[in-house]
């Protein structure tokens, strides 16, 4: 990417706690007795997006929670809400497009905490590129990753500038790219993240121009969510009350501690380079804990789930508009409030 009464902590003292712990940088005990097993499965490989995860681990607040989480890297992005569906895992992290498609495609999943609350994917050029704008696009080569809802940004993106997809090259790199924009075969990318590509380009020093999705007509939406299957928590919702407050208190400590938190991640990814990862935390870190007026950690604004899958039905991708409550609950974060 939730608790019971006794453990429904308002955010201040989620923050306090961890600040608290993360000062100190010493991991909790170990809660005696049978731990709950949480099986989660990440959207990629481990990087500064799973932060709070890896800190609630190293601090032990999984185990505090009664839980015994065991953390799996997909083998490929497309897989995690599969295995949800069928039973073999019991949390993923995914997006919140893919959450919508999985509804369409009766999955029996929701989203159930916002692990990011807004768009990182970004249409990214270079300075040295003369690209004044998205007017500027035409007739220009843009790397994309190849994703069907993406090319729809495209579409939006280009129409408030008075283009169609036929004004430009759109080009299939998939995980390509950021070579494809270093190697001057695409003078703009579509699909990196701006606390990921965005930064790796700002290291090298390519001066990029970094435009998340939503400021470019793209409706705003949930990057990343933890999820869960509908049955669990129709049977056995305590857990995943548990999990959800442990996260809060890691993502808390996260930001108090940001190199604690470099470490956790680089612990968990040795393949990770640690200056290039201590640069997308630093970018990272405001994400995962930002201000949220009042509203419990991993709040999910309704009434933006219903206007992003209403823009994706406009844009043929879903057949019908789902019930915004199929896609999503609030119900199972720390101080939930109802909708």
């Amino acid at each position: 990417m939730k608790r019971s009464a006794p453990l429904a902590f308002a955010l201040a003292g989620v923050l306090a706690l961890a600040l608290g712990l993360a000062a100190c940088g010493e991991k909790s005990e170990d809660v005696t007795g049978e731990r709950e097993p949480i099986d989660l499965v990440l959207d990629f490989y481990p990087n500064p997006d799973h932060a709070g995860i890896y800190m609630a681990e190293k601090l032990g607040y999984f185990d505090e929670a009664g839980l015994d989480v065991s953390i799996r890297t997909p083998s490929d992005p497309s897989a995690p809400l599969k295995l949800l569906a069928a039973s073999r895992a019991d949390l993923a992290i995914s997006y919140e497009p893919e959450i919508v498609l999985a509804r369409e495609k009766g999955l029996k999943v929701k989203a159930v905490a916002a692990v990011v609350n807004q768009p990182l994917t970004s249409m990214i050029w270079l300075k040295k590129s003369g690209i004044g704008g998205v007017s500027g696009l035409r007739g220009e080569t843009i790397a994309t990753a190849g994703i069907p809802y993406q090319d729809a940004y495209l579409k939006t993106i280009l129409a408030r500038a008075d283009l169609t997809p036929a004004d430009v090259k759109a080009v299939n790199v998939g995980f390509g790219l950021l070579p494809a924009i270093l190697s001057d075969k695409a003078q703009a990318m579509l699909g990196g993240f701006r606390n990921v590509e965005g930064v790796d380009l700002r290291l090298r020093g390519k001066r990029p121009v970094v435009t998340p999705v939503d400021q470019l007509g793209v409706p705003t939406y949930d990057e990343l969510v933890l999820v869960a299957r509908d049955k669990r928590l129709e049977e056995d919702p305590e857990p995943t009350r548990l999990f959800i407050a442990a996260l809060a208190r890691g993502t808390a400590a996260a930001a108090a501690n940001p190199k604690a938190a470099l470490g956790a991640l680089l612990e968990a990814n040795p393949d990770l380079a640690p200056k290039l990862t201590r640069a997308e935390l630093t970018a990272t870190l405001p994400l995962l804990n930002p201000p949220l007026q009042r509203r419990p950690y991993g709040y999910m604004a309704p009434a933006a789930w219903r206007t992003f899958s209403g823009w994706m039905r406009d844009n043929e991708l879903i057949d019908g508009l789902p019930e915004t409550a199929s896609l999503l609950s609030n119900d199972y974060l720390p101080d939930a409030i109802p909708e």
